[in-house]
């Protein structure tokens, strides 16, 4: 299975466009998807005390083990999302924060810190507002990979096949943004 975690309040945005270019790889190669639109969902991004509290007692809340069961089941989670202040959505971080919970996504063993979720590869899609020559020379898209690609996914166990930046997205014209749709789609295609 393949879970899509998309994360983008407007309808009308282009993440909506690439949730819709994905949704149709997936349906033309006949796999079995579960969309998690975070603000469909109405998503509580918000790791309380009473979170804690429920995680040290040795339970999860069930918001969030409906959300882990859901990627117990996938091989392959695909990220949507805008980069927003160099930095994914509130809401996404929130969910990481919440469902990527030590004993699931992580644990200690003999002293280390081991990822749990090695049986998972990941994508991760990124609309960007500032264009490829804003974030390449200067290091922030080699930062956002360290963030994201090492810091989460690696750290959790999990193997991004793919990180796929989609620059200057608010300042190009369609026949770009068309591109960029085929870009995603040809990528996908070779992952799955």
């Amino acid at each position: 299975m393949v879970t899509v975690i998309y994360a983008h309040p407007n309808p009308k945005s282009f993440n909506h466009s690439i949730k819709e270019e994905v949704i149709g790889v997936l349906r033309s190669k006949g796999r079995h998807y579960e969309l998690r639109d975070l603000y469909a969902l109405g998503f509580n991004p918000v790791l309380s005390a009473r979170d804690f509290e429920t995680f040290l007692s040795g339970g999860v809340p069930e918001d969030v083990k409906r959300e882990q069961e859901i990627i117990k089941a996938s091989e392959l989670l695909l990220f949507i999302y805008p980069i927003w202040w160099t930095g994914m959505p509130a809401i996404l971080k929130g969910y990481i924060d919440r469902v990527f919970s030590y004993g699931f996504a992580y644990e200690e063993k003999e002293g280390e810190l081991v990822g749990l979720l090695s049986d998972k590869r990941a994508v991760v899609i990124n609309t960007l507002g500032a264009s490829a020559l804003d974030y390449g020379p200067s290091g922030m898209e080699e930062c956002l990979r360290k963030t994201m690609d090492t810091g989460i996914f690696k750290f959790c166990g999990i193997e991004v096949v793919e990180h796929i930046f989609l620059y200057a997205v608010p300042y190009v014209g369609e026949e770009e943004r068309k591109n960029m749709l085929h870009q995603v789609k040809k990528s996908l295609e070779e992952v799955l």
